[in-house]
């Protein structure tokens, strides 16, 4: 699963009401699809895309936790990791 990024806000004409803290997340899948859109600009799309989409379709269909750990294509970002089950 990807580390917790900050995720820019815009600002809006109504702001803020009060007392909201919240604090928007980045989906779990997110850099996934970044890095579909990437192989999207990397030459012959036909020959670059489906290993990402690969990739993100199955981050999209497992359930938190258990993301593919393969590393990204075309992003430079550290792979992510799984948490370990800690067995007692």
């Amino acid at each position: 699963m990807s580390e917790e990024r900050p995720v820019p806000r815009r600002e809006s004409p109504w702001g803020l009401p009060e007392g909201d803290k919240r604090q928007p997340k980045a989906h779990r899948c997110n850099d996934r699809a970044e890095d579909v859109v990437q192989a999207c600009f990397e030459g012959n799309p036909f020959k670059t895309v489906p290993g990402p989409f690969k990739l993100f379709w199955q981050c999209m269909r497992s359930n938190p936790g258990e993301e593919p750990t393969e590393p990204f294509t075309y992003l430079q970002l550290d792979p992510p990791k799984r948490a370990e089950a800690k067995l007692e």
